[in-house]
């Protein structure tokens, strides 16, 4: 072969690799992002069914009081005496044009104890107060630990719940196999989910930017969660 038949051929070799390298990256993002509208859709629809059972729900007086909601839908808990919680949600925060652009978040936790098989659960977490509020806005927060989190009121208990929901930074609430209740959710650790905010909002995004600030925005695509928020609460922040 002539040396430049020999470089021309290297040459095409350069450019397909290059090429192969750009279209991978762009298939990883376009998956991630996919990702993240599902988990935007399926936080809105896991809201939108508790929502509907006036009597087992959310009070509306407590969700018009919190600063942030929080929706781990289908977290899996799963082991044989030691256990352990898996699952990745989307939060929302009040701002003063309704709620925020979606962030998302993983979730971890460990227990101990005589259990077996799995279970999938939907945990719902209403942050409450200021504290509560910069709590999700760092890099990790603990359930119990970092954050005070108590049980919190379903549907006619919110008129004996004033003490609870003044004094808890977090209020957790879980759905399995159809029951909704206000549950002692400890000892579980909450990240930035940082593949699904990169393919939204790119590199670097944090939580204060898109829940708090506002710098970030959000394309509508996943914007059904905050949307759906907004149909139940509609206080602004002041």
């Amino acid at each position: 072969m002539k040396p430049k038949t020999v470089s021309t051929a290297v040459a095409g070799v350069f450019v397909c690799l290059v090429l192969s390298t750009v279209c991978l990256a762009g298939q990883s993002q376009s998956k991630d992002y996919r990702d993240a509208v599902s988990q935007s859709e399926k936080a809105s629809g896991v809201f939108r069914e508790i929502m509907r059972a006036p009597d087992k729900a959310v009070p509306r007086d407590i969700l018009d009081g919190a600063e942030c909601v929080v929706v781990f839908p289908q977290v899996l808990k799963a082991g044989f005496v030691l256990g352990a919680r898996g699952g990745r949600g989307v939060g929302s925060c009040r701002t003063k044009t309704g709620w925020s652009a979606p962030a998302f978040f993983n979730l971890r936790g460990g227990s101990v104890g005589l259990q077996i098989g799995a279970q999938s659960t939907d945990f719902v977490l209403l942050f409450m107060n200021t504290n509560g509020l910069n709590r999700l806005m760092s890099d990790k927060v603990e359930i119990g630990g970092d954050a005070s989190v108590a049980a919190g009121p379903v549907g006619r208990q919110a008129g004996a719940s004033t003490n609870v929901r003044m004094d808890a930074e977090i209020l957790s609430y879980s759905r399995s196999k159809g029951l909704f209740a206000g549950l002692e959710l400890k000892g579980v650790v909450i990240t930035l989910d940082d593949d699904d905010m990169i393919a939204v909002y790119g590199e670097g995004a944090k939580a204060k930017a898109v829940l708090q600030d506002g710098s970030l925005n959000a394309p509508s695509a996943v914007r059904a969660y905050p949307t759906t928020l907004g149909i139940y609460s509609k206080r602004h922040a002041k």
